[in-house]
């Protein structure tokens, strides 16, 4: 089944919602599509979803890079996805999450070729999944609460707070929060690198009795040792996300003892290809993972549904990105339940589901055999 066409796309989309974080600010999607097309006219699709600030990319990077990987992997069997995905790995370090899209779009080419969805496809069976909602950070605790309150009005029975602020400020907003949503709702914080050592251990410490799941990347992508060293200092666990790019990482990490879960990004993987290894490792080693996103659409968030559907281990579901979208540019593909807050639905569509509405994309450009 030989790859005779790919059409690469910008996507643009407003947020309702914009999320502060440490890193800066996330108010809009600015993503990139790739269709590849078969020789017996299977199409697969995928997304880019860029995070300069973690992934290091662009949106016009990897428009620029999909067109060198398009004509790469051009004429060449579309189900061989090890040495397809080898071969885009090995052109760049760097640009995961376009490598990430050609990635999607090969599984979901596969998985309609075996006429299966793709989370079956994985070796998967069907469970629940339901995400978690993420706030970002606001200037005061009443805003903190107040969208904490919409979240709770919806349904959502996991939030994610945006923490990473000087000194002890986070805690009377996580604290706001807690009091707020009772015991039964379930609290994260993520301070995406925010915070130094002695800043976690006081702010974690501060924290203890309001009942919390983990704590998401307290400390600097590189500091291992700290990370470390702050596992031994607290009772909470600590779930490492930017430190964790792929499974080579993830072996670091485990042998360094710096993290209780990994959370796994199809955007800092390159895909499900080297997600599936980062999930097979902390299998190894008795250590739960999650699944998070950064600004995807629905299409690139239904790919990650089937790898988590598949994989028992990947326990906590982070999948909100395009909640607050202005609009919806996909066809198909997962949805969150109109009735149960955060509960994700996919129908048994084969592949991963999803197709973008092409006149809501643009700058097309073509690349064929």
């Amino acid at each position: 089944m030989k790859i005779e066409k790919i059409d690469i796309y910008t996507l643009n989309v407003s947020i309702k919602i914009p999320i502060n974080t440490p890193l800066g600010a996330i108010d809009k999607a600015e993503n990139v599509a790739i269709k590849i097309t078969t020789d017996n006219d299977i199409i697969g699709w995928g997304e880019a979803s860029p995070c300069a600030m973690i992934t290091g990319d662009t949106q016009e990077s990897n428009y620029a890079i999909a067109q060198t990987m398009a004509r790469l992997i051009m004429g060449k069997n579309a189900l061989a996805i090890d040495s397809r995905m080898n071969e885009i790995n090995s052109l760049t370090v760097g640009d995961s999450s376009v490598r990430s899209a050609f990635d999607m779009a090969l599984y979901d080419i596969a998985a309609k070729a075996a006429n299966m969805p793709l989370y079956q496809f994985l070796g998967g069976e069907r469970r629940q999944l339901r995400t978690d909602i993420t706030i970002g950070i606001k200037n005061t605790v009443e805003e903190t609460v107040a969208q904490a309150q919409d979240m709770l009005d919806a349904g959502f029975d996991a939030i994610k707070l945006k923490v990473g602020r000087s000194g002890l400020q986070d805690v009377a907003h996580v604290k706001a929060v807690r009091e707020l949503v009772g015991a039964d709702v379930a609290l994260k914080i993520d301070s995406n690198q925010g915070w130094d050592y002695p800043t976690a251990v006081a702010n974690i410490k501060a924290m203890k009795d309001l009942n919390l799941e983990y704590s998401e990347q307290p400390l600097a992508v590189w500091d291992y040792d700290g990370l470390a060293r702050l596992r031994n200092q607290v009772d909470l666990p600590i779930c490492a996300d930017e430190s964790v790019f792929d499974h080579r990482d993830a072996l670091k990490l485990i042998k360094a003892g710096a993290a209780d879960y990994l959370n796994i990004k199809l955007g800092k993987s390159g895909g499900i290809h080297t997600g599936l290894k980062i999930n097979a490792i902390a299998e190894s080693a008795r250590m739960k993972c999650m699944i998070g996103c950064f600004g995807e659409s629905r299409l690139a968030l239904s790919a990650a549904v089937h790898l988590a559907m598949a994989k028992p281990n990947i326990y906590f579901i982070d999948l909100d990105s395009c909640y607050h979208f202005e609009t919806d540019p996909v066809i198909g593909g997962m949805r969150y339940d109109d009735n149960i807050g955060g509960l994700i639905n996919i129908s048994d569509d084969i592949g991963h589901g999803a197709m973008f509405k092409e006149n809501e994309l643009e700058n097309r450009i073509t690349i064929e055999m």
